[in-house]
């Protein structure tokens, strides 16, 4: 075979040349559209302690143009001092509105009007395999941008607190120390979760907050400066309603919220709620999925009775549930 002859035989025909060459710019167009339009309003965020000394730092989002930041709650802990880096160069220090250990959300507060700010987006909509695109500094890189996509959804991680942060976005987009706080951005642009956590030494094993929990704990941050959440005590997951038993049972809902686990002692116990019970409705309001149970919870006073209605197989039951303020150990 002449030489001419093996590099026609090892090269692409040209139509399917042109389709990858087509596919792999499209894909870069969208990583890059969603790298210009979020990285303005990323921040690096530098934490002073008590010796003055840089000894913490992470990423954070602005999201309103009067200078909200979101960010970790375990990137600012215990911070004297925080210095934020926007990406024009600007240093600014910012002042703490409000965290949240069981969330490990904080909304930081700086000087400003017109700043760049990032547009939020819907994480009840996500699915697995879509693509994603996280920003942050890692080891203080400068808005770093990496690209991959959700591996899982419905994933539980413990908080600082040892309270489970529940209904967790499992990615590939790779994160590194630095990059916590940093936005989680679906093809459009828009956030869709919070950068949180890596496990070490696996690769490929990244987590970030749904940006639902995340706008839900801003909302109480910025409005009182804390957040006030009722407590039954079970580990939850997503659960789907087979259509056969919405249809015996009357529900007129495809899924609810799955009990994993029932905590002894518990409001929940003391209701009789059991294991691989689903969550369909608590004091009126329909319960779809685990953000609305979580908002139900936030938003209604906790040692009051409340009816909560589950499917256990294909039986619908109305118990009474009396929900707690959080104990101190899981706030």
């Amino acid at each position: 075979m002449s030489e001419q002859s093996l590099i026609e035989n090892l090269e692409l025909p040209k139509g399917e040349r042109s389709a990858d060459d087509s596919l792999l710019d499209s894909y870069s167009r969208t990583v890059i559209g969603v790298a210009q339009r979020i990285s303005p309003a990323v921040v690096n965020i530098g934490v002073l302690k008590v010796r003055k000394e840089l000894s913490g730092a992470g990423s954070g989002l602005i999201i309103t143009p009067d200078g909200y930041v979101l960010t970790n709650e375990h990137v600012v802990h215990g911070a004297n001092l925080i210095e934020v880096r926007l990406n024009d160069g600007r240093k600014i220090d910012a002042q703490i509105v409000g965290t949240d250990p069981a969330s490990d959300t904080a909304v930081l507060r700086i000087p400003g009007s017109d700043l760049p700010n990032a547009r939020l987006g819907d994480s009840q909509k996500l699915k697995v395999g879509q693509l994603v695109v996280a920003i942050g500094n890692p080891f203080g890189f400068q808005c770093t941008v990496t690209a991959g996509v959700i591996s899982a959804l419905g994933r539980s991680l413990r908080s600082t607190t040892g309270r489970l942060i529940e209904n967790i976005i499992q990615t590939d987009a790779a994160l590194n120390p630095g990059s916590s706080g940093g936005p989680l951005v679906n093809s459009r642009g828009q956030v869709i979760g919070m950068n949180t956590a890596v496990i070490f030494p696996a690769q490929g094993l990244c987590f970030a907050i749904p940006i639902n929990t995340v706008k839900r704990v801003a909302q109480m941050l910025i409005s009182k400066g804390k957040v006030s959440r009722g407590y039954l005590g079970i580990i939850a997951r997503p659960a789907p309603i087979q259509r056969r038993v919405a249809r015996v049972t009357g529900l007129n809902q495809e899924s609810g919220v799955g009990v994993v686990d029932v905590a002894p002692n518990s409001p929940a116990q003391q209701a009789k709620i059991c294991k691989n019970d689903i969550i369909v409705n608590i004091g009126g309001s329909n319960v779809t999925n685990i953000d609305e149970l979580h908002r139900f919870l936030d938003e209604n006073p906790a040692g009051q009775e409340y009816t909560i209605t589950l499917l256990r197989g294909t039986d619908l039951l109305n118990l009474t549930v009396f929900p707690e303020e959080v104990p101190p150990q899981e706030k």
